[in-house]
């Protein structure tokens, strides 16, 4: 079964995300996504005040971006938040935009190895190991969680490219995909994802979470356009304007795709973004299946 989430965007002050939280708890919305873009809101913080408002959402944090983090801290976070939210927290690791983090002294030059030892460690740390690591960016000396999570957390790698994308099938739980994605590019990550963790040996199902841009009401088609063109996606395969039974075939390609997850991203000038976490669970939730 598909589940099925919606982005609370950090276009919005923070001070909003508690009614927006709660209305998709009351809804029956599985899970709840934010972000952490440079320089509107923090990932950590903000997940850790929805998980606190609500009884039974999952949220997600898409994505931390790790050249901004020592890995032990995200490792800290991470477990902290499975403590006290068992179950309810999903985190995702990348890159991060390189001309951000060129903005504030983190760029690195291999992105690339960066995320794999990261990835590495993370997953080690909130297994409850004790590492010593002196890689090319994440050096670690006899460190270990004092409070390591009780139960196997997930870690998602968030990728766009064919390298990150084996990568993340290779070392991390899942892959989270931009809203940029249409059917055929998650059909295409997942390939790639596999090709990783073929060649890493690993086994279990490997979870596909994506992005659908999507607006509905009368104004729909002119918000969505806007968005596309604002974001330079100029192809109509990406995003969805219409009512719930347009959003919900929609949801079901990219699941037929090869998506476990479909998040629908609202336009940054949605007028209701209460109104379109009602619109999800209660409307488009019951035609996805």
């Amino acid at each position: 079964m598909t589940s099925l989430g919606v982005v609370f965007r950090p276009q919005l002050p923070p001070e909003r995300l508690r009614a927006v939280a709660r209305a998709a708890d009351d809804a029956g919305l599985e899970e709840l996504w934010l972000w952490e873009d440079c320089f509107l809101e923090g990932g950590v913080s903000t997940a850790a005040a929805a998980l606190a408002w609500t009884r039974r959402l999952r949220v997600g944090v898409g994505l931390l971006p790790v050249p901004l983090r020592n890995v032990a801290v995200t490792a800290m976070e991470a477990a902290s938040l499975e403590r006290m939210f068992p179950g309810r927290a999903v985190l995702t690791v990348g890159h991060g935009v390189q001309d951000w983090m060129e903005q504030v002294g983190a760029r690195v030059a291999s992105p690339l190895a960066l995320l794999g030892e990261h990835l590495d460690a993370l997953r080690a740390l909130l297994r409850g190991e004790r590492l010593t690591v002196d890689g090319r960016y994440v050096r670690l000396d006899g460190v270990a969680l004092d409070w390591p999570p009780p139960n196997p957390v997930d870690v998602l790698a968030g990728a766009t490219g064919p390298r990150t994308l084996r990568l993340s099938g290779e070392k991390a739980d899942g892959t989270l995909l931009t809203a940029a994605t249409p059917a055929d590019g998650v059909r295409r990550a997942r390939e790639l994802a596999e090709e990783g963790r073929r060649a890493a040996g690993r086994g279990g199902h490997h979870r596909i979470v994506v992005h659908l841009l999507a607006a509905t009401g009368p104004d729909a088609g002119a918000r969505l356009r806007a968005e596309r063109a604002a974001e330079g996606w100029e192809s109509a395969d990406v995003g969805i304007a219409g009512d719930a039974a347009a959003v919900a075939e929609a949801v079901r390609g990219l699941a037929e795709a090869g998506a476990d997850t479909v998040v629908l991203q609202p336009t940054a000038d949605e007028p209701d973004p209460e109104g379109f976490v009602r619109f999800a669970a209660e409307e488009v939730r019951p035609l996805v299946g």
